[in-house]
């Protein structure tokens, strides 16, 4: 199998030929990561690696330096905040945070997909031939947030549930013409589509299965329906303890459940694919917070093998780290995640 069959047999849980992985990590940890192996070239990293997925995306237009903060074009407000291996975005309440009526969040000039730029996504795509496409960083709940300020928006829901149904249906309408826009100009060579939003803490959801019923499920539904009329799967991701949300993604059409966050007995990989295995792919799941900063290659190794094996029978899993590797992940337990990885691979058929 080649890359792309490899990953896409993973999501309709009928791969038979090792499993898949995905890589990602934030820019700091990157050039840790370069500083160790001493070149910096993303492409040959990952081929190093022998990651199956490769990732594409139109030109947004550029974030302005707004002086105290920069703002990018959804009105995100934050600020950079410099480590010893680079920078990091540190987020504030955004251009909408001091909105009092509807109307206010009306006149905002509102992003159109005119704004982007699609002309090198074809040519990413061709590129990358043989792999697994993922395009996109949609988001139909945490950018909304910020754009009005994470505790407004929450408040918001009891307060002024009219704001948050009018905010995650632009940013919904903005996402499906924008998958849809992305999708032809690749000529159909786009698999996967990423869209986003962190639904729950490290302990809780963050709101009510009802009030997901109210303001995302609708707007979830017609996104993966538009996702699955292009041909493509549906990939969401939401961070934290959204256990209890599994159910409704994989009803509102969600293909590939991501992270796995290990906060609870109820988000153990045991525990998932007994409830879940068989109707949803998951992907992510090595821990960031604990294991891949602070654990030993030998903890991480350890780590690989118990998803690989809680997923083994169904054939629906793509390893990868939990979320974004942050700048105090060591090289050495990076690369003894995807060593570990071909090694069972090896020694399971792939």
């Amino acid at each position: 199998m080649t890359c792309r069959e490899k990953v896409l047999s993973t999501i309709t849980r009928t791969n038979t030929s090792g499993m898949p992985c995905n890589f990602r990590a934030e820019e700091p940890t990157l050039q840790r990561l370069y500083s160790h192996l001493g070149y910096c070239d993303y492409d040959r990293l990952l081929e190093e690696l022998r990651v199956d997925i490769r990732y594409v995306d139109a030109i947004a237009p550029p974030e302005k330096d707004m002086g105290k903060y920069m703002q990018n074009f959804w009105g995100e407000r934050y600020i950079y905040r410099q480590s010893e291996w680079g920078k990091y975005r540190d987020n504030m309440p955004g251009a909408l945070s001091s909105a009092k009526t509807l109307e206010d969040l009306k006149r905002f000039t509102w992003p159109t997909v005119d704004m982007m730029d699609y002309s090198q996504v074809r040519q990413q795509c061709e590129k990358y031939d043989g792999y697994a496409i993922v395009y996109g960083f949609g988001d139909i709940f945490t950018r909304p947030s910020i754009v009005r300020g994470f505790e407004t928006f929450l408040s918001d829901m009891y307060e002024n549930p009219e704001f948050v149904h009018f905010l995650i249906q632009k940013f919904a309408d903005f996402y499906i013409e924008d998958y849809t826009r992305a999708y032809k100009e690749s000529g159909g060579k786009i698999d996967i589509f990423l869209v986003m939003g962190d639904l729950a803490t490290q302990i809780s959801p963050l709101f009510s299965p009802s009030m997901f019923d109210e303001f995302i499920a609708r707007h979830m539904k017609r996104i993966a329906d538009r996702i699955h009329e292009l041909g493509a799967y549906f990939f969401y991701h939401s961070c934290g303890e959204s256990y209890r949300f599994m159910e409704k993604f994989i009803a509102c059409g969600v293909d590939i459940i991501d992270p796995m966050q290990r906060t609870s007995a109820y988000m153990f990989p045991e525990k998932l694919c007994e409830e879940f295995g068989g109707r949803v792919c998951f992907h992510g799941g090595i821990d960031v917070q604990k294991t891949l900063p602070y654990g030993t290659p030998e903890d991480v190794r350890k780590e690989v093998q118990r998803y690989a094996r809680a997923f083994h029978d169904t054939s629906g899993y793509i390893c990868s780290s939990a979320h974004y590797m942050q700048h105090d992940t060591p090289p050495e337990n990076i690369l003894a995640l995807y060593d570990e990885i071909q090694n069972w691979n090896r020694n399971n058929g792939g």
